[in-house]
């Protein structure tokens, strides 16, 4: 499928190509991010909405829950009220004792006077001597059977309900309801106290959204909009049932426009029940002003898109036709016509490929020619450089180490008579024919090492305590093949130098060591060390062209080889403490039976 793909769009034409992605890759992601931006300026819009919406109807939950708050202190007052307690339980003889009584008690006419929340306070009693006085109202069977009435005597706890009951003086609005019981009268009744609608009703007059609290029974018992009071929430017709929705956000219909709705739960202190605060508010109105801008911004976006595809398109037409003129210029050059000239103006890329191209047409065949003799030159000059290089190794053992080693030897034996003057003598042997084995081309490490091992004890018997080694080689390193003599000369170089100027032992250690597939080669020595001045002249020598020192062509030597071999990172690398030593190291990269 994806090279299906790819091979499509390699046979477009150019223009195609650059239309194509300008589609894809400018104007659907705009278009993409406009609708997604349109989508969150509208979200935003609506979420800010709802979040000064939830903090309207927290607000309305506190000024309402401290305005049922009087009520509710009323009613704690009015249930151990003596004299309430008294005229409800007596049984009159007479209607002017019971007047004279209903004269005296005037508690439900103060709470009244004094809390402009209150409507009106009855008490509703079973006692069959009491009249109705709209105060005191005696329980008929119409009041018994009611909802509210039933519910209040289930608990003492405080009920708020809207009761609509056509009575001598209905009652339509929200009131407590509470069951007060009288043990020493075995007897009870039921407390209802109004609250005043208007006082109700003020509380969201200034509210900037639709907005009514309702009861548990879905009755709308107050609302900005005051001809909503005494609805129910399924004749206002919101789409879903509200009633049975718990607190939260929802999106539903109001008066035929899609609107969203905020419900909250109001329980006032030792409620059974509680009440509802809704607001509702269209969703058109709150997005009316992003959609707006959304949809400005869109045009000018699409108007923009649509210029810009027209620049494109002129763009590539030129682009196209001026590059198809240069493949037909390449296309004779293919067929062997090296006369053709390129006439394409303009500075910019194309018009340089056409310079560019008449360039080569002239100078194709010389480069021809030059390419071919460079290379025959190159490998004949590196096959020549790593034969002479290898030789010229095998030559430079320095003779007077020879000539030292074997007086040293002679007179070790003629003073003491040891056996240890035989094994000097086998390591030279030995010593002197790996070095004229070397023609093979390539050594383990092990055969170069047990070289160096021969070299040093050798020298170590004519320096004796002065010098001291160690060598260390990780097992994995032994049987990979390096350029022969590389590891030598390095040693020569610590011990000749290293001797130089310093008193007491001169300690060379030669670590070899296998890490993350790179073989590290390092000989270290104690000896007298080199100044930064003379370290810098030494790496000059070892990298420059010329071999002009003689006592450094050893370590010349052996960098030329290895960069010849490896290439440029993998030759010598050289640090010096003046006074505390010197340190030649170089990388390889790990290998089979092949180089390293």
């Amino acid at each position: 499928m994806f090279k299906r793909l790819i091979r499509t769009t390699n046979n477009l034409k150019l223009k195609h190509k650059l239309l194509i992605s300008y589609v894809l890759v400018v104007m659907i992601p705009v278009l993409i991010v406009g609708l997604a931006v349109t989508s969150y300026f509208r979200q935003q819009a609506l979420d800010n909405a709802i979040g000064q919406t939830i903090i309207n109807v927290d607000k309305i939950k506190s000024q309402t829950a401290t305005m049922l708050r009087v009520p509710t202190d009323i009613s704690n007052l009015l249930m151990f009220n003596a004299d309430l307690k008294e005229i409800v339980n007596k049984r009159y003889k007479s209607v002017v004792e019971l007047t004279s009584a209903y004269l005296a008690y005037k508690d439900f006419q103060e709470y009244r006077r004094l809390y402009r929340e209150i409507a009106g306070i009855r008490f509703y009693s079973t006692n069959p001597t009491l009249i109705n006085n709209l105060e005191f109202i005696p329980v008929d069977k119409q009041t018994e059977e009611s909802y509210w009435y039933q519910q209040a005597l289930k608990t003492t706890s405080i009920g708020w309900f809207y009761i609509p009951d056509k009575e001598d003086n209905p009652v339509h609005k929200l009131s407590l309801v509470r069951k007060v019981p009288f043990a020493e009268y075995r007897t009870e009744g039921v407390l209802m106290i109004v609250i005043n609608q208007d006082e109700l009703n003020g509380l969201l007059r200034q509210e900037q959204f639709e907005t009514m609290i309702t009861d548990e029974q879905g009755y709308v018992v107050a609302a900005k909009n005051t001809e909503l009071v005494g609805k129910t929430l399924d004749e206002l017709d919101f789409g879903v049932d509200l009633q049975s929705q718990a607190k939260g956000t929802i999106e539903g219909d109001f008066r035929g426009e899609p609107s969203n709705i905020v419900i909250d739960e109001l329980g006032p202190g030792s409620s059974m029940n509680s009440l509802k605060v809704i607001s509702v508010f269209a969703t058109k109105n709150i997005v009316k002003d992003a959609n707006t801008v959304s949809l400005i911004g869109m045009i000018f976006i699409i108007l923009v898109l649509v210029i810009a595809l027209l620049f494109v398109y002129i763009i590539s037409f030129l682009t196209s036709n001026r590059l198809l003129r240069l493949s037909k210029h390449l296309n004779k050059l293919a067929l062997g016509d090296l006369n053709v000239t390129s006439r394409i103006d303009g500075n910019d890329e194309i018009g340089q490929l056409s310079r560019q191209f008449n360039y080569m047409v002239k100078s194709i065949n010389e480069l021809m020619t030059q390419v071919v003799e460079a290379t025959e030159q190159n490998n004949q000059l590196e096959i020549a450089q790593k034969e002479i290089k290898l030789k010229m190794m095998a030559s430079q053992i320095n003779p007077h180490f020879l000539f030292n080693a074997l007086e040293s030897i002679r007179m070790k034996a003629h003073i003491k008579g040891e056996a240890e003057i035989a094994n000097i003598v086998r390591l030279l042997g030995k010593l002197m024919r790996k070095s004229l084995e070397i023609g093979s081309g390539k050594t383990t490490f092990r055969a170069e090492l047990e070289m160096v091992r021969s070299y040093l004890e050798i020298q170590k018997f004519r320096y004796g305590d002065r010098l001291a080694f160690q060598i260390h080689i990780d097992p994995e390193v032994e049987k990979m093949y390096i350029p022969p003599l590389i590891i030598q000369p390095l040693v020569e170089n610590a011990i000749v130098h290293g001797l130089e100027n310093k008193e007491g032992t001169v300690r060379v250690h030669i670590s070899i060591r296998l890490v993350e597939n790179i073989v590290q080669i390092r000989v270290d020595d104690n000896g007298a060390g080199i100044t930064p001045e003379r370290l810098a002249e030494v790496m000059q020598f070892i990298c420059g062209p010329e071999e002009q020192e003689k006592s450094r062509i050893g370590m010349r030597n052996v960098h030329q080889r290895l960069t010849l071999t490896y290439g440029e990172p993998y030759g010598l690398q050289i640090k010096s403490v003046y006074g505390e030593g010197t340190e030649v190291s170089f990388t390889l990269p790990a290998g089979g039976d092949q180089h390293v």
